[in-house]
């Protein structure tokens, strides 16, 4: 049975979206997630949305527990995630608005719990994380957003740093040597945790500025942000929305 799972992110964690919506108090081994659980149905398919920084978005990136997030998701049944995000981008092509069916990720935490095997003294696991997200969610993401008119890049490449802070010019200058298209401070340990939980995980990721590479422009700040993710998250939910309603 399908039920999927979203992972909200800053202003896109709108329980609205949800038909019949009901919260859901779930621990596990490792805490609480970092908010109670949405269950409802969107389009008549079995969804249940998680805040990933909390309802009143009280828990910085480093404070976020991914391992009790993704095992609240897997705890309740869920079996596809969905996570939303907003990023910085590294290109000049990725415009402010503009979405991202994330491919690949570069990791440049240092201080998450990023894995459910801290230990191997029940064998030894090493997953496989050459392809993290699963091709066959971007791909609905990817066609719905097309059939929605929205502009949406295929792939992308997206640096996880450590955060709260933002980067520095030389470390976006190098981010974009390195390969990396956007930039955020929360998708590769969901991506991590939820590929060793066999959780399928795609991400969209919402470009809101151009971190601080671009010199012609002054750096981003926390409230232009916040003035691209308002104009912008209704495509996300539209996205969101459209794209489940395919798996009933």
């Amino acid at each position: 049975m399908v039920k999927i799972g979203i992972i909200g992110g800053s202003g896109l964690d709108d329980p609205d979206i949800l038909q019949e919506p009901q919260r859901v108090e779930v621990d596990t081994k490792y805490g609480k997630p970092s908010s109670s659980l949405m269950a409802g149905k969107i389009g008549g398919v079995e969804t249940v949305i998680l805040a990933r920084h909390g309802r009143k978005h009280q828990y910085c990136p480093t404070q976020v527990n991914n391992r009790a997030n993704i095992m609240a998701l897997k705890q309740v049944g869920v079996s596809h995630i969905i996570a939303t995000t907003a990023c910085g981008s590294l290109r000049a092509e990725i415009d402010r608005g503009h979405l991202v069916i994330l491919d690949q990720f570069i990791d440049f935490t240092r201080f998450r719990k990023n894995t459910f095997f801290d230990s191997f003294d029940k064998g030894i696991h090493h997953t496989a994380m050459a392809f993290p997200f699963d091709e066959g969610l971007r791909r609905i993401l990817f066609e719905t957003g097309q059939e929605l008119g929205l502009t949406l890049h295929p792939h992308g490449c997206v640096v996880t740093i450590e955060g709260p802070r933002f980067s520095t010019v030389a470390e976006s200058k190098m981010f974009r040597l390195w390969g990396a298209d956007v930039i955020n401070m929360s998708t590769a340990p969901e991506a991590m945790l939820a590929k060793e939980a066999e959780l399928p995980y795609a991400a969209v990721a919402m470009s809101t500025d151009y971190d601080c590479w671009k010199i012609d422009e002054a750096p981003v700040t926390w409230d232009e942000i916040l003035s691209v993710f308002q104009k912008n998250a209704d495509n996300v939910k539209q996205l969101l929305v459209k794209a489940i309603e395919k798996f009933k």
